[in-house]
């Protein structure tokens, strides 16, 4: 677990970490915490960042799920109710104070599934629920099934998708040890079956790229049918990726913006 030691002297109440929870900086007394869940293939670290910008104001909480990074070594989750079933149980702890979710194309799918896990199981539900480069959990993919696809046809969607280094996918070594992980992430994805229920209560806030060739701004707008409090559907400039790309500190500035709080405000520090 990473995390930033405290300055001495200054009191605190201990947070329970797990191996799900990643801090990248200090912010135990913020009044709002937000989770951030990977796209697949993605890991805890890039929040790195985000979570250096917001702190104070903002306890950023990165979720690393398993077969990435320090749990490389652990089986990944290959369907998306028992990843949330476990990640519930890894977060609970955590849900002491407003908090909201943002995720990111397969992160989006889980963070929707979660509030509603939360939501079923009786416990604290977020303020808002963030989500990026996903067509509407009710809608049909358009994208063809990886996750057991041959190598080279696995490999091509990877280039395609443009968020794994061409030095990657090209070195035999670094793609065969990633692509378990990557192929539970797909399938997680892939089998995932949408199960009518009513929306949420929570506001959901829709970011995109215009030019996503994953999720278009009509499939994105589908989101409005998943929340009783308002969608709002934000398009920003660059492909699948835009948010780590060109548009990072505008998708940073209006996930600011969105977040439950008077104040919360970027730091000066940018990648």
């Amino acid at each position: 677990m990473e995390r930033v030691a405290p300055m001495a002297g200054t009191p605190r109440r201990r947070v329970p970490q797990t191996g799900w929870c990643v801090r990248w900086a200090a912010a135990d007394d913020a009044p709002v915490r937000l989770f951030c869940l990977p796209h697949t293939g993605g890991g805890a670290a890039l929040y790195r960042d985000w979570a250096e910008r917001l702190a104070p104001s903002v306890d950023v909480v990165s979720i690393r799920l398993p077969g990435r990074e320090n749990r490389f070594r652990e089986t990944p989750y290959r369907r998306l109710d028992e990843l949330v079933e476990a990640l519930v149980r890894a977060v609970e702890p955590l849900l002491d104070r407003p908090h909201a979710w943002f995720g990111h194309s397969m992160g989006a799918l889980i963070g929707y599934e979660l509030c509603r896990k939360l939501r079923d199981r009786g416990l604290r539900e977020p303020e808002r629920l963030l989500v990026s480069g996903r067509r509407a959990p009710h809608l049909p993919s358009r994208q063809p099934q990886v996750h057991d696809a041959p190598v080279g046809d696995l490999v091509a969607h990877l280039r395609e998708l443009n968020g794994t280094p061409a030095e990657v996918l090209d070195n035999a070594a670094a793609l065969s040890a990633l692509l378990p992980m990557v192929r539970a992430d797909f399938a997680v994805s892939e089998t995932y079956r949408w199960r009518e229920s009513r929306p949420l209560d929570c506001p959901v806030l829709v970011l995109g790229g215009l030019d996503d060739a994953v999720a278009n701004p009509g499939e994105l707008a589908g989101w409005r049918e998943h929340s009783t409090a308002g969608c709002e559907v934000r398009m920003f400039g660059g492909g699948h990726f835009y948010l780590h790309e060109e548009a990072h500190e505008q998708v940073l500035a209006a996930l600011a913006a969105e977040l439950p709080m008077p104040g919360a405000v970027l730091t000066g520090r940018q990648q």
